[in-house]
């Protein structure tokens, strides 16, 4: 094993990447079963409202499982470009192979991929995660250590301390405050489904509006990152910057939706209450049947012989006559 078949000694063969969030995959799944067991109650819900209820568990729930997701999805903001660069340290070997940066709230995500993917006898499909609790420093230097590309490792020292543009400062600190802000609007989806099932429709309504309101303040929060000099990443002859990506258009669309639900609901309790109160509860099912039962029902005056008969037994003992 030399230094002239672009394999070295003090570099690892085997690498671990990252492919997928086991957080955000159980996030899923728990969703996934909820949506699953109340749906499956269904068939118990008498008349019109069982489809109600099925549109309303399934809002609901979308709601839910984007506002806890959005907390550890990587693509709040991304880049990516086509480009011939170096690919290891000490030695001459360029590559071609597209260059994504992936951010989130709690980290970057770097992908490399050649274009062929393999390339020099080996397959360049590169996926790292450099996460930032305090720093990124001790995952820099893993990266180090197993021999990384030289694309991936220039593009996460640009979120080290001493890098000079100073990124862990304002990707750190507005990932955090816009994560704080998202668990806010969490809490308030619980509060406004409590209040939805009491149900209590003027706050539940007020509750939504606060959900989305909350949503609009993570996503100015994470937009700080845009009101700063922003770095350029430069890789070879061309160069790159973040732009918003699929989570940041997901977060304002969840907002959006929030945002109506809880208008109409405000302004449909002022409009029409009892409507909004029957739509809201299973009050509607039980006066109908007992509406019927009235019309229907027939007595034994047999059976009825010094029984002292109220007004509404009389009225339809008098119908029946």
């Amino acid at each position: 094993m030399t230094f002239y078949d672009d394999i070295y000694p003090f570099y690892p063969l085997q690498r671990t990447s990252f492919i997928f969030s086991g957080r955000l995959l159980t996030i899923i799944l728990v969703f996934l079963v909820l949506a699953v067991s109340l749906l499956l109650i269904l068939p118990g819900i008498r008349g019109k409202s069982r489809l109600f209820w099925m549109f309303r568990i399934i809002i609901s729930l979308f709601i839910g499982v984007v506002i806890v997701a959005l907390n550890f999805t990587n693509d709040w903001a991304e880049a990516r470009m086509t480009t011939n660069a170096t690919y290891k340290s000490f030695s001459n070997a360029v590559v071609n192979a597209e260059i994504g940066l992936h951010v989130g709230l709690y980290g970057i995500n770097v992908t490399l991929k050649g274009k062929p993917v393999v390339q020099f006898n080996e397959t360049i499909d590169y996926n790292e995660m450099f996460s930032w609790h305090d720093t990124i420093e001790e995952e820099y230097e893993e990266a180090l250590e197993k021999g990384l590309p030289n694309p991936i490792l220039y593009i996460a020292e640009k979120f080290t301390m001493s890098s000079p543009c100073g990124l862990i400062f304002q990707y750190r600190y507005s990932g955090r405050y816009a994560s704080a802000t998202l668990w806010t609007a969490f809490c308030c989806w619980l509060l406004a489904n409590i209040l939805f099932s009491m149900p209590v429709i003027l706050y539940a309504g007020y509750m939504m509006l606060a959900t989305a309101a909350f949503i609009f303040f993570s996503m100015a929060s994470f937009s700080t990152i845009m009101n700063v000099p922003q770095c350029v990443f430069s890789i070879g002859t061309d160069s790159f910057e973040t732009q918003y990506s699929h989570s940041f258009w997901l977060a304002l669309a969840t907002g959006v939706l929030c945002t109506i639900i809880g208008i109409l609901v405000v302004m449909f309790n002022f409009m029409m209450p009892e409507k909004m109160k029957e739509a809201f509860s299973d009050g509607v099912d039980s006066y109908e049947d007992e509406d019927v039962s009235y019309r229907e029902g027939y007595l034994n005056t047999v059976f009825l012989d010094g029984v002292t008969i109220s007004p509404l037994t009389s009225k339809v003992k008098a119908e029946h006559i």
